[in-house]
């Protein structure tokens, strides 16, 4: 998804309906709302869900848990900033 077009949404009182749960996540993740965001990605159980599941955990500072979830979404932990992961998630990910 367009990085610009996703900050849009953050004006509303919630994302739109239309995200995937994985981008709700994020969504609810950019608002500060670490609980709701991780409510959102356990919903999506594919690559794109553990994925986002893996960045949670990582930015709450659980790695051991965040290692499981990145193995799960076909992935390596990310190495970058949690701000790169939390961008690139959003433009790789469909919204």
């Amino acid at each position: 998804m367009d990085i610009g077009a996703f900050r849009e949404t953050f004006a509303a009182a919630a994302p739109p309906a239309a995200l995937s749960q994985a981008m709700q996540a994020l969504w609810w993740d950019a608002h500060g709302d670490w609980d709701r965001a991780h409510k959102c990605a356990m919903q999506q159980d594919d690559a794109e869900g553990c994925a986002v599941h893996a960045y949670l955990h990582r930015k709450e500072g659980d790695l051991s848990n965040a290692g499981g979830w990145y193995k799960r979404a076909g992935r390596e932990m990310a190495s970058g900033t949690l701000e790169q992961e939390w961008q690139a998630l959003v433009e790789e990910l469909p919204g």
